[in-house]
């Protein structure tokens, strides 16, 4: 065996210790085929047969006769494709401007981008709510400026597509930033040498380099829009219901599982056929930034080389205008100026709900009167804040442990094997991350009502570790990617077991990922509110769900409080694994 791979040819420990690794997925798998693929198709059986067994369609039939489901099915898919569109369009530039900084300037700049990913978007709605409103600063200027519609920002679809774009911005960032500074420069010099222009140089060589990245982006926002609730809930009205609204509805109110089990089916095949698409072109592993691009068919590369020559050929007319009329007006500065408006756009909401916080007025406003410490006070001496908040980080540090060891265990092995086993992990565990978050936790607490653990924190904390392992896994795959096996390779030469290896040697050098995995999978706990909602059965609460409530019942400062609260803590916690990462790689 060791023959059969020249690396390990002189080291028979661990020639032997690598093909053994494949237990390691094991406890990965039982627990995503139990507590994510049984209930999920647990689900779709519910959908589809009546309570005495026998098959039927009626649920999907009811669908498609009613006209109001017909509508609001359509406007949330009229919706995701259109944040979609606005994220990628609004999120490349920035991300290219990013690309295109000093080393040490990238690091701060998507440090203001990833502020904003991580903080909770009740928060950042809830700021919107007030800002937004009808006595909010935004009305008052629209208003001072004599300008029309500054009564009427809130509740209509302008808004909810606004808001949601705010979102899921950074996402979309984030995801397309790696695939930009992969390109290799040297390509757009030589085709500048070759007498391309510059807009013919972006188009035509450096942004197809970049398209697979940006398909990515697409995916994910796409998915995540597609099942979103918390926007237009808060910001839209009954026109802008979107499915995830019916579905919450049809549970928690009306107890109807066939109607609200079909919705949550037909959010899932959609995001399956934008998946199947995807995979159609760009190989499904790009979502974890891995796997060869999967080969264009003739027809498709043909019109893609046919749009971006065109896009080349229109921004080249474009610039020479530009040179001829507003030659002051260089694309660099023009490009800067808007990359700054965004990320300052990004970070308002952020900023403006603390001083909300210190007002000493018994109402929510935009700027605050006078400073208070009243509704810090308020929200503390609350026994339900305090125990939302105490339940959120019990159940945080258990979701993060938990996650942590599974995800960790997968990746050790994904990192030392290779095959059909390997592909079959990634996408497993990848999987709750391409299905909508809600529908995962309709199907959790479908399962968990046979299980009795509807209202439990054990209940939470399983749901909040299938949505947290995708991205915790990615992490810890990342840090043993970039760990130097040779090292391994010795500590087994020198008499060391396998035990003794991975605890001395593999562990202690991925440390950095492991806590930045922990903190990971701690955040996704901490600022989830969908599997609460449900799985939480009405009677436990996290402080994102007692926001939620709190939010339909009265808007007082007490919900500024509580959102600085959540804030200041997922802040440190991203500052302190952002100075991880940095420290992991130096400048």
């Amino acid at each position: 065996m060791a023959a059969s791979n020249p690396r390990l040819a002189g080291f028979p420990l661990l020639a032997a210790f690598r093909p053994g690794v494949g237990w390691l997925f094991l406890p990965g798998f039982a627990f995503l085929t139990v507590f994510f693929l049984w209930p999920t198709l647990q689900l779709v059986s519910v959908s589809l047969f009546d309570p005495d067994g026998s098959f039927s369609l009626a649920a999907f039939g009811q669908l498609a006769a009613t006209p109001v489901y017909r509508r609001i099915l359509l406007s949330t898919l009229g919706i995701a494709v259109e944040v979609t569109a606005w994220c990628l369009a609004l999120g490349y530039p920035l991300a290219y401007w990013i690309s295109h900084q000093p080393k040490y300037r990238q690091r701060w700049l998507l440090l203001l981008v990833l502020m904003p990913f991580w903080t909770s978007s009740l928060v950042k709605n809830f700021a919107w709510l007030v800002l937004l409103g009808r006595h909010g600063p935004v009305s008052s200027l629209l208003n001072y400026l004599g300008l029309p519609g500054g009564g009427d920002l809130l509740f209509n679809r302008g808004t909810v597509v606004f808001a949601m774009v705010h979102t899921l911005l950074p996402l979309a960032i984030i995801i397309m930033f790696p695939a930009l500074t992969a390109v290799n420069r040297g390509l757009i010099s030589a085709a500048r040498t070759l007498g391309a222009s510059d807009a013919q140089a972006f188009w035509r060589v450096y942004f197809p380099l970049t398209v697979r990245g940006v398909a990515t982006a697409g995916l994910l926002v796409f998915i995540v829009a597609l099942a979103f609730f918390v926007t237009p809930a808060l910001l839209g009205g009954p026109r802008q219901t979107m499915v995830g609204q019916l579905v919450i509805e049809q549970i928690n109110t009306f107890q109807n599982w066939r109607m609200g089990s079909a919705l949550a089916v037909i959010l899932t095949l959609l995001t399956m056929a934008a998946v199947f698409l995807f995979d159609r072109v760009f190989s499904l592993s790009s979502i974890a930034g891995g796997g060869p691009a999967r080969a264009s068919d003739t027809q498709t590369r043909k019109a893609g080389l046919g749009l971006v020559s065109a896009l080349g050929s229109a921004f080249t007319a474009l610039a020479r205008w530009r040179d001829a009329y507003l030659p002051f007006l260089s694309a660099g500065r023009v490009l800067s100026a808007y990359s700054c408006l965004i990320i300052a756009l990004l970070l308002l909401p952020i900023l403006a709900i603390i001083p909300m916080a210190f007002t000493s007025s018994a109402f929510l406003s935009f700027p605050p009167t006078g400073f208070s410490l009243r509704w810090f006070n308020e929200y503390w001496q609350s026994p339900l804040w305090r125990a939302a908040t105490i339940r959120s980080f019990a159940i945080g540090l258990a979701t993060a442990s938990l996650t942590l060891a599974i995800a960790t265990a997968a990746a050790f092995a994904a990192a030392r094997s290779k095959g059909r086993i390997s592909n079959l992990a990634f996408l497993l565990f990848m999987s709750p991350m391409i299905v909508p978050q809600l529908v995962i936790a309709i199907a959790m607490f479908y399962l968990f009502a046979q299980m009795s653990l509807v209202a439990t924190n054990l209940g939470i904390v399983l749901g909040h570790t299938v949505i947290s392992l995708p991205i915790v896994f990615v992490v810890m795959v990342s840090g043993f990617k970039g760990h130097d096996w040779r090292l391994d390779d010795a500590a087994a030469t020198l008499g060391a077991n396998r035990f003794q290896v991975v605890r001395r040697v593999t562990l202690p050098l991925v440390s950095v990922s492991l806590i930045v995995g922990f903190i990971t999978g701690f955040l996704e706990s901490f600022e989830e509110l969908t599997i609460v909602m449900f799985v939480g059965g009405g009677f436990v609460t996290t402080l994102p769900k007692q926001l939620w409530d709190d939010v339909f019942l009265q808007v007082s400062p007490t919900l500024a409080a509580a959102s600085v609260v959540i804030l200041v803590i997922v802040t440190l916690l991203f500052l302190t694994m952002e100075l991880l990462q940095r420290k992991k790689q130096p400048d």
